[in-house]
């Protein structure tokens, strides 16, 4: 599958380059674990402003293959970079979804 650079992508790259880089000085100091964060749900205004929902529509458009999410391989539920102090399923999705390179 070959990437193809636009606009799109960048600007959502780049955004998320801005939220982690801000969230990532805070977790330098004490890391999140997703089993200390709460769990993200889909009535969190700020999931709905970006369409969260626990279960992807598209099977290859989820947050386990996110270029955003963070945390542990394997696990249910993650830190997200999009969504600082809150873990997301890894079978879910929102409009910020990045394929990890």
């Amino acid at each position: 599958m070959k990437y193809t650079a636009n606009r799109r992508n960048f600007l959502k790259l780049g955004l998320a380059s801005i939220i982690g880089i801000t969230v990532g000085k805070e977790l330098l100091v004490k890391p999140a674990h997703a089993a200390d964060l709460p769990q993200l749900t889909e009535d969190d205004p700020q999931a709905k402003a970006l369409q969260y929902v626990h279960q992807a529509a598209d099977s290859e458009k989820h947050c386990g293959n996110c270029a955003l999410i963070q945390g542990n391989e394997g696990d249910e539920w993650r830190p997200c970079a999009i969504f600082p102090g809150k873990a997301v399923n890894t079978n879910g999705w929102c409009s910020a979804w990045v394929k990890k390179p």
